[in-house]
């Protein structure tokens, strides 16, 4: 389906009834990494998978920010006349969501943050973010896919799932290096989103891979204990893509925190 959010066209998917909940992925991937989640949970609740501006099939509008990312996401809420939803951001999909509640703390019911952190890119970051702008300019996608796929999966899937390994980096492949750049940009231009972890007051899970290199399990436990009343869950042989990784483990955890959300 297709929003149109001022004049651009943003791709989403909307399946099944109950709870909203909006899924956003992780660079540079798109919705159908969300696959495994939208049909495990249909049956228990509305999935909103989004393909962020220049990801996918929503169209490639810059300038790209996480404000704009944030925007994106509200202006699908409001074409499907939706208050409040539960945001679930995995990586970049998390660096999204702070800025949600930077900007929308209304508009949403819950939070599922994985495999992402709150503090800006340090200066090694950036630098890198700046090289990876020059590869997608000079040689493409999937250049881009064979230099980022050994860290988004972990050991035990590169080892023991080739499939999920090659089929990641098909998907990563394929994004356009329009937003693959405006992704890289809108990351390196992001805030520090640390101050606001002490006031979420909204319901929230922590999930990481124990395999994560990008975001180590000791960035989710701090992460956690930053968040008032939040719940970490840290899933086994399973890197920075913990859902796409291990799926069933990371629907189970998934499922318990939306089914808690009924009695609170």
């Amino acid at each position: 389906m297709i929003a149109l959010v001022g004049d651009t066209e943003i791709a989403y998917d909307d399946v099944g009834s109950g709870l909203p909940v909006v899924f956003l992925h992780a660079f540079p991937l798109n919705r159908t990494m969300w696959d495994p989640q939208v049909g495990a949970l249909v049956a228990e609740c509305r999935c909103i998978p989004i393909d962020m501006r220049g990801f996918g099939e929503s169209a490639a509008a810059p300038p790209y920010s996480m404000d704009r990312y944030a925007d994106d996401v509200i202006g699908v809420l409001d074409v499907l006349q939706l208050e409040r939803a539960v945001i679930a951001g995995l990586s970049l999909g998390g660096y999204v969501a702070f800025n949600l509640l930077r900007r929308h703390r209304g508009r949403i019911r819950a939070l599922m943050l994985a495999d992402t952190r709150a503090t800006a890119d340090d200066e090694a970051t950036r630098a890198r973010r700046h090289e990876l702008i020059q590869l997608a300019e000079t040689q493409g996608s999937t250049a881009i896919a064979n230099a980022e796929i050994a860290g988004l999966v972990g050991k035990t899937t590169r080892e023991r799932r080739p499939d999920i390994y090659d089929a990641t980096h098909r998907m990563m492949a394929q994004s356009a290096p329009e937003g693959i750049i405006g992704g890289l940009e809108a990351m390196m231009m992001r805030p520090d989103s640390t101050p606001l972890l002490e006031h979420i007051d909204v319901p929230t899970l922590v999930v990481g891979g124990e395999e994560d290199a990008i975001t180590p399990p000791k960035t989710m436990r701090a992460l956690h204990h930053a968040i008032p009343g939040s719940r970490l869950e840290l899933i086994a042989q399973a890197g920075h893509l913990s859902n796409v990784e291990r799926p069933a483990a990371f629907n189970t955890v998934v499922s318990e925190f939306l089914g808690s959300l009924l009695y609170s």
